[in-house]
């Protein structure tokens, strides 16, 4: 079984551009708390573009994930590209050629194994023995500048082109070439994902210390939007928990 708790908001912005997905059931606001039995899929998409085309994009893409049944033998990445095209597709019929969403996902099957899809900056984290690891890694610009040692990890919260991420689903310019990575969960295990409206506001130290206190998930989670939002967070911001249990 999989223990799933998310929530999502527009923060600071005007409508909310993001989504989340459990199971099969995509949730556009507020908070929700389920158990999947496996297979399973839980996802969170940030839509880009403006207007109402990412809130479109990140549904949508939501929507044609959740007919994804995880196995084995699944091949994400000719999945995810499917996805892209129906987007891209979309986009071009109703006139929202800048429709496009991010998509991070945890795709579990029924034999104890799971894979993470990632396609832009939205982000996957183990928290595993008290310990918080990041799985995934940002498509984006600021993060080739960390890779490549010309900024800081601290810069990397406040450069002011951190919004700037690569090619994602729906794009236009160019195919999204997405992380792709098996994972074996243990008993206990929790899995966070998160846009980066959450992500760019904390600190890896305030993540790990939230997620650490003797508190229901939900309750954890969302202390966690609560948290960067004081910290000046101005994005939609939404934070998903999976727990293998």
């Amino acid at each position: 079984m999989l223990y799933c708790c998310g929530i999502t908001e527009k923060g600071k912005r005007d409508n909310n551009e993001d989504a989340f997905l459990l199971g099969r059931e995509i949730f556009v606001s507020g908070e929700a708390e389920r158990e999947l039995r496996l297979p399973a899929v839980i996802a969170v998409a940030d839509g880009v573009g403006g207007e109402a085309s990412g809130e479109v994009a990140s549904r949508m893409a939501l929507k044609l994930l959740a007919e994804v049944k995880p196995s084995a033998g699944t091949d994400y990445g000719k999945k995810l590209l499917a996805i892209h095209r129906a987007l891209q597709k979309y986009g071009i019929s109703h006139s929202s050629e800048n429709m496009q969403t991010t998509l991070c996902a945890l795709a579990a099957d029924d034999k104890g194994g799971a894979v993470m899809i990632n396609a832009g900056d939205s982000r996957l984290y183990l928290y595993r023995s008290g310990r918080l690891r990041q799985l995934s890694r940002d498509q984006s610009l600021v993060q080739m500048l960390y890779d490549q040692g010309l900024i800081s990890d601290e810069e990397k919260l406040h450069h002011t082109r951190k919004n700037l991420i690569f090619p994602v689903l729906g794009s236009l310019s160019q195919d999204p070439k997405p992380q792709i990575l098996s994972i074996t969960p243990q008993l206990g295990d929790l899995f966070v994902l998160c846009t980066d409206g959450l992500s760019g506001s904390l600190t890896a130290g305030e993540f790990e210390d939230i997620l650490a206190q003797p508190k229901r998930l939900p309750k954890r989670l969302a202390d966690l939007a609560e948290r960067a939002l004081s910290n000046g967070g101005q994005d939609n911001i939404t934070v998903v928990g999976a727990l293998f249990n």
